[in-house]
């Protein structure tokens, strides 16, 4: 297939490698020109294993394109993947300027039954607003949206790509479906199909829960301190329990990283603006933002 990905960041340069690696033809489009050239000299922006490898690989056999123009890029494209950033604004909200002003940039370009699909983190909801900054754009374009949430961890993420748990497709159009079920297929790996709402919050559920066993270790850590309990023995008996296990129970200074900071709290900025008090998740949080103070301050009071 013929597959093009906005974006040249961590999720984007791992999903356009990984399609062409699996024989597609990819062409990976980024508006900063200047990663643009450097990409075309497999010069990588991150640090995966195996990500300069796999696009060497790829660009030799002309699988795999880098762009900086839409009209270059877009055109003959089956599926548009669009992974660019959505960070965290100031009210804690997921900014959606960059996925929006994609979707407005490429709705020109696009053929005729085109499927538009968001790999990138956002809130419920944003398949919709990407259908109407398209169609504003092109009110006479026909094309789909749907929704299909990566799992990607830094530092594993080609593994995590070829050998999914599950991959997530959200749309309702079932000719659709099928170019995502014929895109994935060389993996063999379970596929769950759902509503684009569903599974753009499938990804935020996903990252908000695992904070939230986190941040439960950690009070729990803290608890046997004060009733002299070991906390190694304690884990051993949760992660022995079938029901629980042991993924996610590592006490320390909290979750960081790129994700769980920033879908915690776009997840909780979401459900405020329906008007539902998520008081479990913002606890996660707040046990969270509490870790590092009591450490430095456990320091003082062992150091002097």
């Amino acid at each position: 297939m013929r597959v093009c990905v906005i974006g040249a960041g961590h999720v984007g340069l791992v999903t356009a490698a990984v399609f062409a690696d699996l024989g597609n033809e990819v062409i990976c489009l980024d508006v900063d020109r200047a990663k643009v050239e450097g990409l075309k000299r497999n010069r990588i922006p991150i640090f995966e294993p195996g990500l300069s490898e796999m696009m060497e690989r790829n660009q030799e056999a002309g699988r795999l394109k880098f762009s900086a123009e839409y009209a270059e890029a877009i055109p003959g494209s089956e599926i548009v993947f669009i992974a660019v950033d959505t960070p965290t604004g100031a009210d804690g909200r997921a900014d959606l300027t960059n996925l929006l002003a994609a979707a407005r940039s490429l709705a020109p370009h696009l053929d005729e039954g085109a499927l538009v699909v968001t790999k990138s983190t956002v809130p419920v909801g944003s398949g919709n607003r990407v259908r109407e900054a398209m169609e504003e754009t092109c009110p006479s374009r026909q094309f789909e949206v749907a929704s299909c949430p990566e799992f990607l961890r830094e530092g594993a993420a080609i593994a995590d790509s070829l050998n999914p748990d599950r991959v997530v497709i959200g749309c309702t159009d079932r000719d659709a479906a099928a170019k995502l079920v014929q895109l994935y297929a060389p993996l063999e790996r379970p596929m769950l199909f759902m509503d684009v709402n569903s599974a753009e919050l499938v990804k935020y559920a996903a990252n908000s829960y695992l904070a939230m066993r986190i941040s439960f270790i950690n009070s729990i850590a803290d608890l046997c301190e004060q009733m002299g309990a070991d906390i190694t023995q304690v884990i051993k008996g949760l992660g022995a329990d079938a029901r629980i296990g042991r993924h996610y129970l590592n006490p320390g200074l909290g979750y960081g990283g790129s994700c769980f900071p920033k879908d915690t709290a776009a997840l909780a900025g979401a459900s405020a603006e329906v008007g539902y008090q998520f008081d479990l998740l913002k606890a996660v949080m707040e046990v969270n933002q509490q870790r590092v103070p009591r450490f430095v301050q456990r320091m003082k009071t062992v150091l002097g």
